[in-house]
């Protein structure tokens, strides 16, 4: 009879070993599921605020702060800009020549790489600009493409790609 109750107790204690692994697992799993979702909601805030920077007069001195110390930006027809002082030069230029935009991006496809550090985005962009030489109104769409690195559990904007879609005077539009 006791060697039957130590079997039964021993098979329980099995079970419930097993029960606990999965259980584990499982915790596990929906802790690197939670981890990516708050990963994709941290770059999109970081998108946010590199879109209301570019808002508030292409602030130079704040939009390095979004990008890691050796940083790229690149858009279409204005070059590669790399580390925090060219960012800045070039956001100063951007100072200049913008009188007002209007930074509007949407459908983020943000994929976190597996080593939790690094990640790939894409959005697209729509905006109306006022160019200070003439005073005249532009609209502007882009697609852009960007690499992100996390900085001390931080994400920053490793090499953000603007791509030009289109360029159309407000008065005549894109179709005309």
């Amino acid at each position: 009879m006791d060697a039957k109750v130590d079997a039964e107790a021993a098979i329980k204690l099995k079970h419930s070993q097993i029960r606990w692994r999965r259980m584990t697992m499982e915790i596990n799993e929906l802790a690197k599921r939670i981890a990516v979702l708050e990963d994709i909601e941290a770059i999109k805030k970081l998108k946010a605020r590199y879109c209301a920077i570019c808002d508030d007069n292409h602030n130079p001195d704040q939009i390095t702060t979004l990008f890691a110390s050796d940083g790229i930006w690149e858009g279409t027809d204005i070059g590669q800009h790399r580390g925090h002082e060219a960012i800045r030069k070039l956001f100063e230029g951007f100072q200049q020549r913008i009188g007002f935009s209007q930074h509007n991006v949407m459908n983020p496809i943000i994929e976190i790489a597996a080593d939790g550090d690094h990640a790939k985005g894409q959005w697209y962009f729509l905006g109306p600009f006022t160019m200070r030489k003439r005073n005249n109104a532009v609209w502007l769409a882009a697609r852009y493409e960007e690499d992100y690195v996390k900085v001390n559990g931080e994400w920053k904007f490793q090499h953000l790609r603007a791509i030009g879609r289109m360029s159309a005077p407000y008065e005549k539009g894109w179709a005309k």
